[in-house]
């Protein structure tokens, strides 16, 4: 009796440390902490663009970098309350270098007709940082008296749809010091651990029901056939369509909008990592439909752009 006793509790401690160790080797998203657009605007880190005639205010990230000591400052501060915690971290600093050794990639992104996909610089980080979340952080410092305080707001952002996932925001208690990192933590400190539980469960769902993205078909005006041209007695819409159905997780998609010259998906769930391990994003996915229509029997010679990490566009009638 006694050593059936002894069996169902080592059984017990078992079970109980595999459950521990499968929570403490729980996959986190990795993070990227960046200043908000509107945080560069009231700090005057903006440039101008010419974006096909319209005037587009963009943040200047690089500059604000360089001539701002405390967004450094608050950024690692930030970057550290996260580490602590075990989450990885994508440095928005050495993104934005990377980027800056990469000079040969463009603002805007053309085919040899000129038919393109504007990117703006965030949609660039994205694109090198590869991180699953975006934080964007806004702060200011508020005075009263000899002492000062800082007034915050903290936006958790999925990276491929930009839909916002966790949000915190307060402002901490006055205070005699003078550095505006020390000073965002003592605000943040009792506010970070709700909001990361926010980020946590996000993750989650990206784990169990795949990342979103969103995928266009188009058709260059040359292309003498369009989406409800047959091919081996189906039309090519539908072929599309069962390959996307196919293609994602648990077969999770919207098409949202379709005629003979285009196609819109929405809420497409891909897996969140390739079968090497590796972060999918729009473009990696889509590459299987590119690939199914430049081949035999369609033969279809198209053009595939993406923006950002979750956005995909293939032009159909040439490269």
């Amino acid at each position: 009796m006694k050593l059936q006793i002894m069996k169902i509790a080592l059984l017990s401690l078992m079970i109980l440390g595999a459950t521990t160790l499968g929570f403490s080797q729980a996959k986190k998203p990795t993070l990227m902490v960046v200043p908000s657009d509107v945080w560069c605007n009231t700090n005057g880190y903006m440039q101008t663009y010419d974006d096909q005639g319209t005037k587009v205010k963009i943040p200047d990230y690089k500059r604000a970098f360089q001539e701002n000591s405390d967004l450094l400052a608050v950024i690692s501060k930030i970057n550290g309350m996260m580490a602590e915690r075990g989450f990885p971290l994508k440095n928005m600093e050495s993104v934005i270098k990377t980027l800056e050794s990469e000079r040969a990639e463009n603002a805007i992104l053309t085919s040899k007709t000129g038919s393109g996909v504007s990117e703006s610089p965030m949609d660039k980080l994205k694109k090198v940082a590869k991180a699953d979340i975006i934080i964007q952080l806004t702060w200011d410092v508020l005075k009263t008296g000899p002492k000062k305080s800082v007034r915050f707001t903290l936006q958790g952002l999925d990276a491929y749809t930009d839909k916002e996932i966790a949000t915190a925001g307060g402002t901490g208690n006055p205070s005699f010091s003078a550095e505006t990192a020390v000073l965002l933590e003592e605000a943040v400190a009792d506010k970070i651990d709700n909001f990361n539980v926010g980020l946590q469960r996000h993750f989650d769902d990206l784990f169990a029901n795949g990342r979103e993205i969103i995928i266009r078909i188009k058709k260059f005006d040359s292309w003498k056939n369009d989406l409800e041209t047959e091919y081996g007695g189906k039309e090519l819409n539908v072929i599309i369509e069962d390959w996307v159905r196919a293609n994602t997780v648990k077969n999770r998609f919207s098409n949202s909008d379709a005629t003979e010259n285009m196609m819109l998906f929405e809420q497409v769930r891909i897996p969140l990592y390739d079968a090497s391990g590796n972060a999918t994003d729009a473009r990696g996915f889509t590459r299987g439909l590119q690939k199914l229509l430049a081949a035999p029997p369609y033969s279809i010679a198209n053009k595939l752009t993406v923006k950002g990490l979750g956005q995909a566009v293939i032009v159909l009638g040439e490269k």
